[in-house]
C-alpha cells in the first residue's frame, strides 16, 4: 500500500448492547485518522439469544448460525450507515475488519496430546462471506484462531493497537478498556507491550442492573452509588483463583456469568439488590486498581475506554484506588471511548491485508508473533 487506504472497523463486545464500527483512514505508515463512527443496537431478543448461546443449550448449532447470520447483518447496517455518513462508495474502503461475537472462549484447554500441547477454541459468531456479499467490500475476520495455533491466549488482541495510539516515550501508560470484560494494556517507554484480561467489567453489573431494574445498564453507576459495599461478598468475589494468575490470561463470559454470581451469594444473609450493585462495581474497580499495582507500579497514566468510561461512580472508584495516578478517559487522547475497539479491528484489518504480524507473545503468550484474520473477498 502506497497511499493512503479507508478501512471500516467492527466491534460487538461482551456488553452485547450492539455494534460499533468506524471508517479509519490510514497512511502507508499506519497513521490512522478516524473519519466516523456508527452504533448500531441489539434488539432485546437477539441480545437475549446471544446471552443464552454463551452456555450449552438445545439446538445450540443451529441457533449459533443463524445468530452469526444476524451478527453480519447488523454488521452490514453499520457499514452503510459510514458509507452513508462519508459520502464514499464501497469500492472506496479496502476492507472491513470484523470482530465477530465472542460466545465461547476456552483457550489452551481439552484437547492436549502427549507430544502436542492443547490448543483449545475461541468461538465468535459471525458470517463474514454474508457481510462481504451484502457490502461490497472484502472482509477480514476470525482474528484470534491463528494465534491460538501458535500456542496463545488469542486475546486480547488490541495491545498493539494501544501501544500505536497511546504509547509514550517519557513513560509507561497504563490503557483499561472496560467492556463486558476489562482488559488491560501496558505501555513501557521502551515498547515492550503487556496485556491481559483483568476480569470482569461491566457484564455482572449490567445483569444486576437489568434483573432488579429493568434498566440494561446502571447509567453513571448512579445506582450503585446509593447502596453500600459488602465486604463480606466482595473478599468473596475477589477470591476468585482467576484474578491471581499471571499473565498472559484472558477470560469471558465462560466464567463470569450470572451463575458464577450466584454461587458467590449463596450461604450470604440476604443483602439490598443496591448493595450488591455497589458491590459488583467495587469489584470491577478493585480487580483493576490491583493489576495497575502489581504490573504498572510507574504508570504516568490510566488511560480508560469502553462503555464503562461513562460510568462516573466506576471511575470515581478508580481514582481512589489509584492516588497520584491520573485517570482520564481516552477522549483526552483524541479517540472517544466508543470508537477504541472498533478502530482497532481496522487496524487489524489493515495489517492483515498487508500480511504484517499484529499479535503479541508478550501478550498471548504465543510462540511468535503471526499475521492474523483470514481474507472474504467481496
Amino acid at each position: 500500500m502506497s497511499t493512503d487506504a479507508l478501512f471500516i472497523g467492527l466491534m460487538s463486545g461482551t456488553s452485547l448492547d450492539g455494534v460499533d464500527g468506524v471508517l479509519a483512514r490510514f497512511s502507508p505508515d499506519g497513521t490512522m485518522q478516524v473519519q466516523a463512527h456508527a452504533f448500531n443496537p441489539f434488539p432485546d431478543a437477539f441480545k437475549a439469544e446471544l446471552l443464552q448461546l454463551n452456555q450449552s443449550g438445545p439446538d445450540e448449532l443451529h441457533r449459533a448460525a443463524l445468530a452469526g447470520n444476524g451478527i453480519a447483518r447488523h454488521y452490514a447496517q453499520v457499514v452503510q450507515a459510514l458509507l452513508a455518513q462519508t459520502g464514499h462508495a464501497p469500492e472506496a474502503v479496502t476492507a472491513i475488519g470484523a470482530h465477530g461475537q465472542t460466545v465461547r472462549h476456552r483457550p489452551l484447554e481439552f484437547d492436549g496430546l502427549p507430544d502436542q500441547p492443547a490448543v483449545g477454541y475461541t468461538l465468535q459468531l459471525n458470517n463474514p462471506s454474508l457481510l462481504a456479499e451484502l457490502s461490497g467490500i472484502d472482509v477480514v475476520a476470525d482474528f484470534r484462531s491463528r494465534d491460538l495455533a501458535a500456542g496463545g491466549q488469542g486475546a486480547p488482541l488490541v495491545p498493539a493497537f494501544h501501544q500505536g495510539v497511546f504509547g509514550q516515550s517519557q513513560g509507561c501508560v497504563a490503557v483499561l478498556n472496560i467492556g463486558g470484560i476489562s482488559n488491560l494494556s501496558v505501555l513501557q517507554p521502551d515498547g515492550h507491550v503487556m496485556g491481559w484480561d483483568c476480569g470482569p467489567g461491566n457484564a455482572l453489573m449490567d445483569h444486576w442492573c437489568q434483573t432488579h431494574t429493568g434498566q440494561a445498564f446502571d447509567r453513571n453507576g448512579d445506582w450503585a452509588a446509593t447502596g453500600q459495599t459488602s465486604h463480606t461478598l466482595l473478599e468473596r468475589l475477589l477470591g476468585e483463583s482467576y484474578l491471581s494468575k499471571q499473565p498472559p490470561k484472558s477470560t469471558g463470559r465462560d466464567l463470569f456469568n450470572p451463575a458464577w454470581l450466584q454461587q458467590h451469594l449463596s450461604n450470604l444473609p440476604d443483602l439490598p439488590a443496591q448493595d450488591i450493585q455497589a458491590t459488583l462495581t467495587a469489584f470491577t474497580a478493585q480487580a483493576c486498581v490491583r493489576d495497575v499495582h502489581a504490573h504498572a507500579p510507574g504508570a504516568q497514566r490510566l488511560i480508560v475506554c469502553g462503555g464503562g468510561a461513562f460510568n462516573g461512580h466506576l471511575m470515581s472508584l478508580l481514582a481512589q484506588g489509584l492516588p497520584g495516578v491520573p485517570v482520564v478517559s481516552s477522549e483526552a487522547h483524541g479517540l472517544p471511548p466508543l470508537q477504541v475497539e472498533a478502530a482497532a479491528f481496522a487496524w487489524l484489518a489493515f495489517k492483515a491485508v498487508r500480511r504484517e504480524p499484529a499479535s503479541l507473545t508478550s501478550v498471548t503468550g504465543a510462540r511468535g508473533a503471526r499475521v492474523l484474520g483470514a481474507v472474504y473477498p467481496r
